[in-house]
């Protein structure tokens, strides 16, 4: 049976064995903990999901902007009252690789091994971004801090707006411009930007990256995933989907992640 347990205010969904091997799931814009479903339903006969929406993601949370010191010293708390005693795996999509790499780079004593879906490293990602692609996510990015600073019925419009126009599956019901905050500390943050709080993400550990093919714009630098590729236990998986990988192609995404898991989990 599903546990819910509240860490910091926030809901914490945990399934699975308490003795298994952890793993903490940590979705992107505009998502919620429900992203991970599938992967739920498949891993949790083995593993101890561990899932949460981010912080201000759900509308019943306050709407203020969570700084990146903030998301990863909530993720440190759900780990280490979660799984004292074991380092955990993390599964990571959009906004959550971001949070991930991070909270990894400040805590690789926590973290056994990591699988990041659609979005790499994003210091090498916007050394190799071409001017066009420059513009591109400059102007969705732009666009959503935008939203996030109006609010009202205006800024619910343009978050819903640009929702549908990126390709997300989630119900529009719970698509708030509340949940923009990442994009308006990205595009306005200053001292707490991303650029600013964050460090290159190069992890000590293995990891498996997939990515979908399917889209405008490459959210990983190639020098990235081909030296990615070639780390100890480490592998680098293109599918034929777009942004939302585990959504689009659930069962292969399934199937690559638990041969992965099951080869990497004597050495993680």
């Amino acid at each position: 049976t599903p546990m819910i347990i509240n860490i910091a205010g926030i809901d914490v969904h945990v399934e699975g064995e308490a003795d298994a091997e952890p793993i903490v799931m940590v979705h992107g814009w505009p998502d919620t903990y429900r992203l991970w479903d599938a992967q739920v339903e498949s891993l949790r006969a083995k593993y101890r999901c561990i899932r949460f929406t981010l912080p201000g993601f759900d509308a019943t949370q306050p709407r203020r902007l969570y700084t990146v010191d903030e998301v990863t010293g909530f993720i440190r708390q759900v780990v280490l009252q979660l799984s004292p005693q074991k380092k955990v795996t993390l599964l990571l999509h959009d906004w959550g690789c971001m949070y991930g790499y991070e909270f990894t780079m400040r805590n690789p004593t926590l973290v056994a091994r990591i699988v990041g879906v659609d979005i790499g490293d994003a210091h090498t990602l916007l050394r190799a971004l071409s001017t066009r692609d420059k513009v591109y996510v400059v102007a969705y990015q732009m666009w959503l801090a935008l939203a996030w600073k109006l609010r009202g019925r205006l800024g619910e419009w343009m978050t819903l707006k640009m929702a549908r126009l990126l390709g997300s599956r989630l119900d529009p019901r719970l698509i708030r411009s509340q949940m923009n905050y990442p994009y308006y500390l990205a595009v306005f943050g200053g001292q707490q930007s991303f650029s600013r709080q964050t460090q290159p993400f190069k992890p000590a550990c293995p990891m498996l990256y997939v990515y979908g093919q399917r889209k405008l714009v490459m959210f990983q630098a190639t020098a990235w995933t081909d030296w990615l590729a070639t780390q100890p236990g480490s592998r680098v998986v293109a599918f034929d989907t777009g942004h939302w990988v585990t959504l689009q192609q659930p069962e292969r995404f399934n199937q690559v992640m638990g041969e992965w898991l099951a080869a990497t989990s004597a050495s993680a």
